[in-house]
């Protein structure tokens, strides 16, 4: 699905679009944050291939972003605030397929409500996983059908807020021996933290080198 009309209040002076990586050219280079895991890795570890959906909905008043909080039972960051998506399986095609499909599987949004855009930088986690960020805009006639094996519940949040620097905050927390920094947004309704945080900042940071 593609709107122009959507996508022209989305971004109007393509500024989004600048900001981020083609689709048809994926970032290939290492994490943007290896240097504050690489001493938990240890050599050989594998680095598995996950993406996520950074969704943007053009509201007539603002753009929201699309966010899930998972359900406490899962094995990778249960009862955290994230983005759909998942491990990149080897009947995807790339990242984007696997975006689109695990948004599908987790909040019912179809991949003819979605119109993807470009990528953010990729992203490793402490649990192995190399993540793709997919920004793409959602239709804002979608219905929410949350799994909810996976799902505990979807809200928005303004991007305005998401961009605001004075929004986010870094956390010194003593991980593995050494004194790490974890980002958090000032937000009262949720917990955003960790790598959706991490995600949101590499978005404003990339925002904020073009014109």
């Amino acid at each position: 699905m593609s709107d122009p009309a959507l996508v022209a209040r989305l971004d109007a002076s393509g500024r989004l679009r600048r900001a981020l990586h083609p689709l048809r050219t994926p970032p290939t280079g290492p994490a943007w944050n290896l240097a504050e895991l690489d001493d938990l890795l240890l050599p050989g570890d594998t680095q598995l291939d996950a993406a996520v959906l950074v969704g943007l909905v053009p509201r007539p008043d603002a753009t929201q972003v699309i966010l899930t909080r998972r359900t406490d039972a899962l094995r990778h960051h249960g009862g955290q605030v994230a983005f759909p998506g998942g491990r990149v399986e080897p009947f995807d095609a790339d990242a984007v397929a696997a975006a689109l499909r695990e948004t599908d599987e987790e909040i019912g949004v179809s991949p003819r409500q979605v119109t993807p855009l470009g990528l953010l930088d990729p992203l490793l986690t402490v649990t192995g996983f190399r993540v793709i960020p997919v920004v793409a805009m959602i239709d804002p006639a979608h219905r929410i059908h949350a799994d909810p094996g996976e799902v505990a519940e979807v809200f928005e949040v303004p991007l305005e807020f998401l961009l605001d620097p004075a929004n986010l905050v870094g956390q010194r927390v003593d991980y593995r021996g050494r004194t790490r920094e974890v980002w958090e947004y000032r937000y009262p309704a949720q917990r955003i933290w960790g790598v959706t945080a991490s995600i949101l900042m590499n978005l404003r940071q990339r925002l904020e080198h073009v014109s």
